[in-house]
């Protein structure tokens, strides 16, 4: 017979207590693992508020040093800026840059060196030597100081790239030197970029991080620290710009004392009865900033949407592998399709032009490779409806806020209608040429009356002659011959005189040739040699004897020679007559150019004209139109060549025209 467990008397009398108990017991477990997960929660939750923290300010310390050390290469810059200004007003020759250079890098010990050079990249003045700081590569177009001082000579101060000289980082400033618009070489600066940050990080900020300056390659430049102590992973990098090139301002946080643990405790111990109430308070505050930080991370966007939608450039965004990740409206405007039916695609792309699907595609992969010019590039897109457009092409790469790059950001420019109004100002060029060509051969039309008339008259008088021996019948075969034989040299003379005439004044669109310059200086003085010596001036021509020749348009050359010679033959109506004397002068500079030289010895340019002298509209002629040096400068920089004016030194000026061998 089983055996039954029957409750004992006080077991039937508090059923009620011990159920109590149970759960009496199970609300403190309950409890206790709630607060020892609490109170892990909270240490964690305020240590990881220190970090953010910690973060925090050092991303506004981080802020703080960037803005001064661009603040101190600003203030450099301008301080080099006003030297240069100084130096080009003075005409100074050495004393007041050597002076003020001593006083720059007095003041400036992060300066290592200061340099003057001249136009042609020569070191006229240095302190403290006159020693280019590096070389670059032979061919001059490869030299980093010859691609910063190009870029100087837009008219901004311009910084290289980070190198290394006698083991420490550098970088140079190149501050442009200008005479009026004629660039007169820079000003350029050697900046230490250890000594930057010695210099210019305060002992404090040293002594909470480790700074440092690292190139695009993640290579440490530059660094300054002032303890030994392990760095932290909170860091913060922003972008050193200027000097730029992908150097990067880093800054890293030292590890504090890790006694944070036992103040926690401590704390904890003492609000344990409030610790619920105030964890619960904590996350309160918690969720409010986050719900404030999403509101501004709303209104942010917002903003950055609406600027973006107000934009009249095209914007679009291609992720690594070309993908169109983001359009703006006015892309979408520009090639008339929607954001839906873009997003996400891969090349080819629908706005793609099928005649320059090749070129586009070959561009694309260029971008894709890291390779897109940063003078941006000119394409030719296809809107929805087939009509076609030019477009403005700008590619920048797209960085997170990881510092990783994630793809491809373009600007675009329609630059249809900008090209047009170019091609309309060509043709009105073009036409302006072949008037001032009209006007020369007007102004001619004396002189080449006169040259005409001397081989006509000739014909005439060798025709007479010949008649007269036929009909006397007293004349030999070869007296004939010789008399006809002169008779066609001088009807060959007059027909060259028409044909220049007629080649010199018709209508034709510019035509590249291999020409010879002296070539095209002989015809030019056979225009004027008659006029020139109506009015008592030799034209005397110094050419060298071997020349190469070079790619150009040669009756647009001749009128521009025309002009000048014209010119400098009227400047000397004045002059004593041994005095008057023209020389045109043509000799290479080098391998890459060709220097043609018109030198007078009238009155000269006065100084105040001289800066006017090819504006179009000025003239120092009463009854001129000012058109003949604007046209002569645009036709010669149609050849990619230069012409300006300087004095000459035994009176007169000195036409100077350069011209390249081998056409860009």
């Amino acid at each position: 017979m089983k055996e039954t467990h029957l409750p004992s008397q006080s077991e039937r009398r508090h059923p009620l207590a011990q159920n109590w108990s149970h759960w009496y017991l199970s609300i403190l477990r309950l409890a206790v693992g709630l607060l020892l997960i609490l109170l892990i929660a909270l240490l964690w939750l305020l240590r990881q508020n220190e970090i953010d923290e910690q973060r925090s300010t050092l991303i506004a310390d981080v802020l703080w040093l960037e803005q001064s050390l661009r603040f101190h290469l600003e203030s450099n810059s301008e301080q080099l800026r006003q030297l240069a200004l100084d130096l080009t007003r003075t005409k100074d020759d050495g004393p007041l840059f050597t002076l003020r250079a001593r006083h720059i890098l007095k003041s400036n010990p992060e300066l290592q060196q200061l340099l003057w050079l001249d136009a042609a990249a020569a070191a006229v003045h240095g302190m403290p030597t006159r020693n280019l700081p590096r070389r670059g590569s032979k061919d001059a177009g490869e030299s980093p100081v010859s691609r910063a001082i190009e870029l100087a000579q837009l008219g901004k101060p311009s910084y290289s790239d980070a190198y290394r000289a006698e083991n420490a980082a550098h970088v140079e400033v190149y501050v442009p030197l200008f005479d009026g618009d004629q660039y007169a070489g820079v000003l350029l600066a050697v900046y230490s970029l250890d000594g930057l940050l010695t210099q210019h990080v305060p002992w404090w900020f040293a002594k909470k991080y480790q700074v440092r300056i690292i190139d695009g390659n993640g290579k440490t430049l530059a660094s300054k620290s002032n303890i030994d102590a392990a760095p932290t992973t909170i860091s913060y990098p922003v972008i050193f710009d200027p000097p730029g090139y992908g150097m990067v301002l880093q800054v890293t946080a030292y590890r504090g004392a890790d006694n944070l643990a036992q103040t926690l405790i401590a704390a904890l111990i003492v609000i344990l009865a409030a610790a619920v109430f105030w964890s619960l308070w904590a996350v309160r505050g918690l969720i409010q900033r986050r719900l404030y930080a999403e509101q501004a991370l709303r209104s942010e966007y917002a903003f950055r949407k609406a600027m973006e939608d107000s934009l009249m450039v095209g914007m679009r965004a291609r992720d690594m592998e070309g993908r169109v990740s983001y359009v703006n409206p006015a892309f979408l405007q520009m090639v008339g399709f929607s954001a839906d039916e873009l997003i996400g695609l891969a090349p080819p792309m629908p706005y793609w032009a099928p005649e320059e699907m090749e070129r586009t595609l070959q561009l694309h992969n260029e971008v894709l490779e890291g390779k897109a010019p940063h003078e941006g590039f000119e394409i030719r897109l296809m809107r929805k409806n087939g009509s076609r457009f030019d477009a403005l092409v700008y590619e920048a790469p797209l960085i997170d806020a990881d510092g990783q790059q994630t793809g491809w950001m373009a600007s675009i420019i329609d630059v249809t209608a900008r090209k047009h109004a170019e091609e309309l100002a060509q043709q009105q060029q073009e036409k302006l040429q072949v008037t001032a060509r009209l006007v020369t051969m007007g102004e001619m039309a004396s002189t080449l009356a006169h040259e005409l008339n001397q081989p006509l008259a000739a014909i005439t008088s060798y025709n007479t002659g010949c008649l007269n021996k036929l009909e006397s019948g007293n004349f030999s075969t070869d007296e004939l011959k010789e008399a006809l034989g002169k008779l066609a040299v001088q009807a060959q003379r007059a027909g060259h005189i028409i044909r220049r005439v007629h080649d010199f004044v018709r209508k034709s669109e510019p035509k590249r040739v291999p020409c010879d310059l002296a070539e095209v200086i002989d015809d030019s003085v056979g225009f004027i040699d008659g006029a020139a010596k109506a009015r008592g001036v030799r034209i005397v021509r110094e050419i060298q004897g071997m020349r190469p020749e070079l790619l150009a348009d040669p009756v647009m050359l001749e009128q521009v020679l025309l002009n000048l010679m014209r010119n400098g033959i009227e400047a000397m109506r004045h002059t004593p007559s041994e005095r008057r004397r023209l020389t045109v002068k043509l000799s290479q500079l080098d391998r890459q150019q060709m220097e043609i030289r018109v030198i007078d010895h009238g009155p000269g340019i006065p100084p105040e004209v001289e800066d006017k002298l090819f504006t179009p509209l000025f003239s120092t002629k009463a009854e001129g139109m000012g058109m003949g040096l604007n046209i002569c400068r645009s036709i010669i920089e149609v050849h990619h060549g230069r012409l300006w004016v300087e004095a000459n030194p035994d009176g007169g000026s000195i036409f100077i025209i350069t011209l390249p061998i081998v056409m860009q």
